[in-house]
């Protein structure tokens, strides 16, 4: 990214538990707009972490994946290992995922239980909800100096396991997730990323994964707590849903789950305590139409609050990073 020093060129406003906003008072083409402005924009990213462009004017799919190419290096391909359906809109553009409406989507950094992740997350509102909805975010570096450093090192000695249960009745299927249902390419996929597998008799997948919870960031070298741990994790369920999932497919047969690296597990209260660090350090601010939110993968966690009435969030996936520049704290292995 460009030197924050650029950042000045943008008039930025930060309130108590909001996010840095740039407001606008422009009819240019959102495109031509970003087009123009990309390297402060950029830059502003790369110091506060995330930016939320208000005034924008971003009205379609169209406009949107032009401001969302426009502003990155490049928009990923076509996801692997989502653990939630989206629907793809145009190359690189998506819906946000399908999680239920009355319910949080907890912190989290995305994809970073894979080898290869953005580096980049971008939004568009096109629809903002009557309620609630907002995309809060909360800065990595400050998320692990309010941590236990007890539970840090532990983390970092340690890396974190992540467990899925593919099916096709809840979370993503095998096709849905890799691609493809073609067992010798789903196989291919795992091999080649580091996870192990196993077919079960009734044809679902498992799948276990080794990550590392702490990294730093390719750019700036800050430590970043960088997981899915507590998002992912059983006790971070409704207790109802949680409840029911046990009961018609065991705790061994949950969609998700997560452990410490070694598979020990994660006691609720944890969960709780990383969530509750997560919250104290949120900057969240209510969505409108129009609005673009760029966010800096590595640095900042993401989250999705409950919200009623429609809600449509585009979201693109940009500037690619592999985990081995980002000085795992363990050694990935391949099965």
């Amino acid at each position: 990214m460009p030197s924050p020093s650029a950042a000045s060129l943008l008039d930025v406003v930060r309130g108590p538990g909001s996010p840095p906003v740039l407001r606008l008072e422009t009819r240019a083409d959102p495109a031509h707009w970003a087009a123009r402005h990309r390297d402060a924009l950029r830059a502003t990213v790369a110091e506060h972490g995330a930016l939320l462009v208000r005034g924008l004017g971003i009205g379609d799919v169209g406009q949107a994946e032009a401001v969302f190419r426009a502003v990155s290096n490049g928009l990923m391909g076509e996801e692997r290992e989502t653990f939630a359906p989206r629907r793809t809109h145009s190359a690189g553009v998506y819906s946000s995922s399908k999680w239920p409406q009355n319910q949080q989507m907890c912190m989290h950094h995305e994809l970073s239980y894979t080898l290869e992740f953005p580096g980049l997350m971008l939004f568009a509102c096109l629809t903002a909800p009557t309620t609630g909805g907002a995309t809060g975010v909360a800065d990595a570096p400050t998320v692990l100096d309010a941590l236990p450093r007890k539970l840090v090192k532990r983390f970092e000695r340690q890396g974190w396991l992540l467990t899925r249960n593919y099916n096709d009745e809840i979370g993503a299927s095998v096709a849905e997730a890799f691609g493809t249902e073609d067992r010798d390419a789903v196989e291919g996929y795992c091999r080649a990323n580091a996870i192990d597998f196993r077919w079960q008799p009734d044809g679902s997948l498992r799948t276990r994964q080794r990550r590392s919870a702490v990294v730093r960031h390719p750019v700036t070298g800050r430590r970043c707590w960088f997981n899915q741990v507590a998002f992912l994790n059983e006790w971070t369920i409704e207790p109802e849903v949680r409840e029911y999932l046990v009961d018609v497919y065991g705790a061994d047969g949950l969609p998700f789950n997560t452990f410490y690296g070694n598979g020990d597990p994660i006691d609720a209260e944890v969960v709780r305590q990383l969530n509750a660090v997560y919250e104290a350090h949120t900057a969240r601010e209510p969505w409108q139409a129009g609005d673009l939110l760029v966010v800096d993968n590595i640095r900042t966690a993401h989250s999705r609050d409950p919200f009623e009435g429609p809600r449509e969030i585009l979201v693109a996936m940009a500037d690619q990073v592999r985990l081995s520049d980002c000085s795992p704290t363990i050694e990935v292995t391949h099965p």
